[in-house]
């Protein structure tokens, strides 16, 4: 955790909470969960609980100690819309998000229903991305739920992508990231699916982001998609 991310759509990840429950297909291979133990055996405190949902309140102000602008993947390891996330903690995170004003924080969720629930009781800072994990068909009620939300900027990482999304609707996203799973026992993505989200990106005007095709050596399968890398990104 920290600066320099090897997450190829941000600079930096800050944890304020660690750990998840799995609540979908997408969360079969949870990296988060193998670095979890792998860090709670090396002895690092943060992760004394595994991969239980914990809280981590002397983490809240480290961004405000990083001067160079960022972009800031919030909870890599966790969600912070967990149900056992209490609401004055999401605000805390929020609030520190709205003081640290050069950086741009990257918020990502598959709790979408929650994230619509809380939206009416969050003061959304200018410079927060909200998202929303998106892995098959039957996840795209998700997006329904991302554009209920007054955040500033909504976008969808599609990744680890298992299906087409033939009904995918970008009314309102303004950003897509996408990507093949890899790592330990990841399943395979099809090109066309890949292909149809990017297309569906281009007619829309949405910003596409390839992050990977993944497999057990994302490295060798690289991040090409039809000749070019697509980095785009939300302006």
């Amino acid at each position: 955790m920290g600066l320099g991310s090897t997450i190829e759509w941000t600079h930096a990840t800050w944890n304020p909470v660690t750990g998840c429950e799995k609540v979908s297909p997408g969360c079969k291979n949870c990296y988060a969960e193998r670095m979890s133990e792998r860090l709670r055996l090396m002895g690092q405190p943060n992760y004394r609980n595994g991969f239980a949902v914990t809280l981590q309140p002397h983490m809240l102000e480290v961004p405000l100690g990083w001067k160079r602008p960022q972009r800031i993947f919030v909870n890599s390891m966790s969600d912070l819309f967990e149900e056992s996330v209490p609401l004055e903690y999401v605000r805390a995170v929020l609030d520190v998000a709205r003081r640290a004003h050069w950086h741009r924080f990257q918020v990502l969720t598959k709790r979408a229903e929650r994230l619509a629930a809380l939206d009416a009781e969050l003061d959304w800072p200018p410079n927060v991305w909200m998202g929303v994990s998106v892995e098959n068909a039957d996840y795209l009620w998700r997006i329904d739920e991302l554009r209920r939300t007054r955040a500033a900027l909504r976008f969808l990482s599609i990744e680890p992508l298992l299906g087409p999304l033939e009904e995918l609707d970008l009314r309102g996203i303004d950003w897509v990231i996408v990507g093949g799973e890899s790592g330990p026992h990841c399943r395979s993505v099809d090109p066309a699916w890949v292909v149809g989200v990017r297309d569906r990106c281009l007619a829309s005007g949405v910003p596409f982001f390839f992050k990977q095709w993944g497999g057990t050596n994302k490295k060798k399968t690289g991040r090409e998609l039809e000749g070019r890398t697509w980095d785009e990104l939300p302006e």
